[in-house]
C-alpha cells in the first residue's frame, strides 16, 4: 500500500476503544488507511512531522445555526463582550444607521438582557431616537425574542394583525407594544427579512465555513433549514448545493429540515401517508457532504428568557412557568406523524414539563408503529426530571445539551430555576444512565468553538466563576468524545466519522496540546494547528500540516 500522506510523530487521542492512542495515522483519498506506532514499512507520496502535536477527530457540532451565524458576521454585533447596557446598544444601532441608506434595514445581534447592566430588554422608543426612519430589529442572543423599533413595527403591523400562536407581543406601562417580541411573534418582523437571496446565503455558508475551520469544525448539524422562529427560507437547501458547488461549503453538513417544511404526499392506498419533503425524502438522503438528518420541531421557549414550559413558575416570577409553542396535541401528532412517516425527529424542549411532553410523544410513537434505531432526539433537554432521564434511557432518546450554555448562559440560568439546578443541563448523569451525549453549540447563541464547548462541560463554571453544577462534570476524554463519536452517532455517522478509525473519513484535528491530558483549566486556551477533511488539509494556522 502506498498512502498520500501519513501524518506522524504525535499524540493521536483515537477515540476508538480498539486503539485509544496511536502517533501515526495514514490516509489515503479521503479515507483513513492505516493508525498505529509505526507505520514506517508504508510507503507515502508524503509524510507531515507534526512534532509532538495532538491529533483528535474532527469536531462534529450536533446543533448549530450555520447560515445564521455566517449571517451575523455582517450585523451590529451586541454580543456582552461588546456591549454593556442598553445605552451602548442605542450608540451601537445609532452609528450603523448613520452609515445606512434612509428605509434600509439595520440588524443587530446578540445581545442578553440578563448581562446589561439594566438586567431588561430595549424598548422601540429607545431605538427610535438614533433611527426614527430606518426599520431596526435586534436579535437576543437566545433567538427567542427580538426587540424592534417603531419603524419596524409600522411595516409588521404589529398590533394590527392577530398573534401567531406560541408568541406574545410584549406591552409596555402604557399599555401598548414595547418593541419586544417574543417567541413565534417574531415572525411579524421576521417574516420581511426573508427569504433572502440565494446569494447571500451562499456567502454567509462560506464565511462560516472558513471560521468553523479554523476551531477544528469538519462537521456540523444545521438545526432547521426551511424556517424556525420566524425566519422563512424555502431554497435555503438550494444555497448549501451551490455553496457546495463553488467549493464554499468546506464542513461536512446534516440538515434538519423544519417539520413546517414537511407535508402530506400522493401515496398508494397500501402505504403508510409520507409526511416528508417532495418525493418523499427523508431522513438520510443525500452524501458524505450534505445530507438531511431528523426534522427539527420546536416545543418551547428559553430558560434565559423564561419561555421554557415549566412545571414550576420561575424563580421569583410568580404565574409564570413558561408556555409550549403550539397546542401540546398538534406537537404530538406532528412528532407522531414524522416517526411513522420514518424521520429521526428532532425537538427542541428546554423546561421540564416540554422535556416531559415529548418523551410522552415519543413512547407513544415508538409503541403504536415500533422502528428499529429511531435515536429520536430531544434538543438542549435543558431540565430533565430524574425519572425522564430513566425514560429517555429505555426509548434510547439522545438529548443534545450544550456545554457552553454553562459559561455564557449560567448566571441567568441560575437565577431563573432558582434551586432546581441539579435537574439543569445534565451531562454525567446521562452518560451514567447509558445514554449517548453529543457535543453542540447552538451557535450563535453562544461562541461556538468546540474547545470552549469542552471547557465548560469538564469546569462547570459560569461566566462569573460560580460553580454550576460539578455533580455533572465530563472528564476530558468524555467530553471529546461528546464532540466527535457521540455526535456522529447522534446523526447516525458512527460508521464513517467521529474516531480515527481504519475505513472512516480523514477528518481530524491538529491541536497543540493533549486536553485529556492538561490541567482542565488550560483546555480553552489550546490552539487549533490545523484542520484536516477528507485527507485534505484545509487550515493550517502554522503550516506545519503543508
Amino acid at each position: 500500500m502506498q498512502a498520500d500522506v501519513i501524518f506522524e510523530n504525535a499524540i493521536i487521542r483515537t477515540v476508538d476503544a480498539t486503539l485509544p492512542r496511536a502517533s501515526a495515522v495514514a490516509v489515503v483519498g479521503d479515507r483513513i488507511a492505516a493508525v498505529g506506532d509505526d507505520l514506517s514499512g508504508i510507503s507515502a507520496k508524503r509524510r507531515v512531522d507534526l512534532e509532538g502535536a495532538t491529533i483528535v477527530p474532527g469536531f462534529n457540532d450536533a446543533h448549530n445555526h450555520m447560515q445564521a451565524f455566517g449571517a451575523a458576521l455582517n450585523e451590529v454585533a451586541l454580543q456582552p463582550t461588546v456591549v454593556r447596557s442598553v445605552e451602548e446598544i442605542v450608540n451601537a444601532i445609532g452609528r450603523r444607521v448613520d452609515a445606512t441608506e434612509a428605509g434600509v434595514w439595520v440588524i443587530g445581534t446578540g445581545y442578553d438582557d440578563n448581562k446589561l447592566d439594566e438586567r431588561r430588554h430595549p424598548t422601540r422608543q429607545e431605538l427610535d431616537r438614533v433611527s426614527p426612519d430606518n426599520p431596526v430589529l435586534l436579535n437576543h442572543t437566545s433567538g427567542h425574542f427580538c426587540v424592534v423599533n417603531t419603524a419596524a413595527m409600522r411595516l409588521a403591523r404589529v398590533g394590527e394583525v392577530a398573534v401567531p400562536e406560541g408568541g406574545v407581543v410584549a406591552l409596555g406601562e402604557d399599555g401598548t407594544p414595547n418593541g419586544l417580541l417574543e417567541e413565534q411573534a417574531q415572525t411579524l418582523a421576521r417574516s420581511l427579512l426573508h427569504p433572502r437571496p440565494t446569494g447571500d446565503l451562499v456567502v454567509n455558508l462560506g464565511a462560516a465555513s472558513d471560521h468553523y475551520l479554523s476551531e477544528g469544525i469538519t462537521s456540523c448539524q444545521e438545526a432547521g433549514v426551511g424556517g424556525i422562529l420566524g425566519t422563512v427560507e424555502p431554497v435555503e437547501v438550494a444555497a448549501y448545493q451551490a455553496a457546495r458547488r463553488a467549493g464554499r461549503l468546506r464542513v461536512r453538513v446534516t440538515l434538519m429540515p423544519s417539520v413546517e417544511t414537511l407535508h402530506a404526499i400522493d401515496h398508494h392506498p397500501s402505504d403508510d401517508e409520507p409526511f416528508a419533503l417532495d418525493l418523499g425524502v427523508h431522513t438520510g438522503f443525500g452524501d458524505d457532504w450534505l445530507r438531511f438528518g431528523p426534522t427539527k420541531i420546536f416545543a418551547d421557549g428559553s430558560l434565559i428568557g423564561r419561555t421554557a414550559a415549566m412545571f414550576d413558575d420561575f424563580e421569583g416570577d410568580p404565574g409564570n412557568n413558561g408556555y409550549f409553542q403550539m397546542d401540546e396535541e398538534r406537537l404530538h401528532s406532528l412528532i407522531f406523524r414524522a416517526h411513522r412517516a420514518g424521520w429521526q425527529v428532532a425537538t427542541h424542549a428546554i423546561g421540564d414539563r416540554a422535556v416531559a411532553s415529548v418523551v410522552d410523544a415519543y413512547e407513544r410513537a415508538m409503541d403504536e408503529i415500533p422502528r428499529d434505531d429511531c435515536r429520536h432526539r430531544i434538543e438542549h433537554c435543558g431540565m430533565t426530571r430524574a425519572v425522564e432521564v430513566d425514560r429517555i434511557a429505555k426509548l434510547g432518546v439522545i438529548p443534545v445539551p450544550q456545554g457552553r450554555f454553562v459559561n455564557e448562559l449560567g448566571d441567568g440560568m441560575l437565577r431563573a430555576i432558582g434551586g432546581r439546578t441539579p435537574d439543569c443541563y445534565r451531562q454525567k448523569s446521562f452518560l451514567d444512565a447509558g445514554i449517548v451525549v453529543p457535543g453542540s453549540s447552538d451557535r450563535p447563541v453562544v461562541q461556538g468553538a468546540p474547545l470552549l464547548g469542552i471547557h465548560d462541560l469538564v469546569n462547570q463554571r459560569t461566566g462569573s466563576g460560580v460553580a454550576f453544577n460539578p455533580h455533572e462534570a465530563l472528564t476530558a476524554a468524555e467530553a471529546l468524545e461528546a464532540f466527535t463519536l457521540s455526535s456522529a452517532y447522534a446523526a447516525f455517522d458512527e460508521e464513517r466519522k467521529g474516531s480515527i478509525t481504519v475505513g472512516k473519513l480523514a477528518d481530524f484535528t491538529v491541536l497543540d496540546r493533549d486536553i485529556v491530558s492538561i490541567d482542565p483549566e488550560e483546555i480553552s486556551a489550546t490552539i487549533v494547528e490545523a484542520t484536516v477533511v477528507g485527507g485534505v488539509v484545509e487550515f493550517d494556522r502554522s503550516g506545519r500540516a503543508a
